[in-house]
């Protein structure tokens, strides 16, 4: 099968690889319909996550087939079109059964792509099948799903819930790439007053507005005069940092209020000097984590129901065999406009 491989800092290839196999019997094989690439494959290849060895099989999101399973998996059979997850959880731990599936102690959690080879291939080997895998419904096609896989529950998890957003609040989302989106959209499921878009990027800007923002800034801007009008100069509810970098969750520290709550979404790779001598007397709560996927089968019948629509998040489309130009173009988003890129097998 053909893959996308990853060689090391800076190196990926498209190339033929072993096919995917059965290995547990609490495994599936399935057949990569469409994928698409995230903003975490870029960190591992800038060397953000240094411990991912050369050699493996990148992504961690995938609508597909299923070819094959063992024995153990009772929840699906061959043939079934499905949602990989990209978390795995082998529901029997102590934070399995807990929902919290990014914890997993048996070889669980945020594994494709990660510690094991992803879904940025032909053929995609998903452990604990029964945990991992969603049944699409008849009447969606593979892009009304595939933000499932991860950014609209990580948006969700992550930055919503975690950033305990009420009704009334407001919320400023701090980087409008396909999280962020995610997280100005599922917002609106918990009715604020405002929700604020903030990003460099004038068609991002847009496409925030779309979704729920109804004041949208630059980050150059006077942010905290905008959160201030709206806010009688208290500050934010909530900040969700869904960009990855010091200045974005530095900025964070300075929009939100007094007991406020900033979300960090984004996938840092170097370490973030915080203002703790301001955070802790204005009891600010600043959460982190990885998605646990314990929404994705709520966001999915949202999607079914048409509460929630993400394929609007898609810009650009491919065939597999197309991937290196796929990530030459999502990895040069500034100048290419793209937000989402998804590949479909041919």
């Amino acid at each position: 099968m053909k893959a996308l491989v990853y060689g090391g800092p800076g190196i990926r290839e498209w190339k033929d690889v072993p096919d995917a196999k059965i290995e547990a019997p609490t495994d599936a094989i399935v057949r990569v319909d469409t994928t698409t690439i995230c903003g975490t494959d870029l960190h591992i290849l800038k060397g953000d996550v240094a411990y991912i060895p050369a050699g493996r099989i990148l992504g961690h999101e995938a609508v597909g087939t299923i070819v094959a399973q063992g024995d153990a998996v009772t929840e699906t059979q061959v043939g079934d079109r499905v949602l990989v997850s990209c978390v795995n959880g082998c529901g029997r731990c102590k934070y399995c059964k807990q929902g919290r599936y990014g914890a997993c102690l048996n070889g669980g959690g945020w594994i494709l792509g990660h510690t094991v080879d992803g879904t940025q291939a032909e053929l995609v080997r998903v452990q604990f099948a029964d945990m991992s895998l969603y049944k699409v419904p008849e009447e969606l096609d593979n892009e009304s799903v595939i933000m499932l896989a991860d950014a609209l529950p990580t948006g969700y998890e992550i930055g919503v819930l975690n950033g305990r957003t009420q009704p009334g609040d407001v919320v400023v989302v701090i980087g409008a790439g396909p999280v962020g989106m995610s997280a100005i959209q599922t917002a609106q499921l918990h009715s604020p007053a405002h929700t604020i878009a903030v990003d460099f990027d004038e068609g991002r800007l847009e496409a925030a507005r779309r979704l729920g923002a109804d004041l949208t800034i630059k980050p150059n801007e006077d942010v905290r005069a905008l959160v201030d009008s709206v806010t009688d100069g208290l500050g934010a509810d909530v900040v969700i940092e869904a960009v990855g970098i010091p200045a974005t969750l530095q900025q964070a520290c300075t929009l939100v209020r007094n007991g406020g709550h900033i979300a960090n979404v984004g996938v840092h790779g170097s370490p973030v000097e915080l203002p703790m001598q301001d955070l802790w007397i204005h009891d600010i709560t600043l959460t982190t984590g990885l998605i646990d996927g314990y929404t994705t089968a709520d966001l999915l019948k949202m999607v079914q129901a048409g509460v929630l629509e993400s394929k609007s998040l898609i810009t650009h489309r491919f065939t597999l065999d197309q991937m290196m130009e796929a990530y030459d173009v999502f990895g040069n988003a500034a100048e290419t406009k793209c937000l989402k890129a998804v590949l479909h097998r041919a």
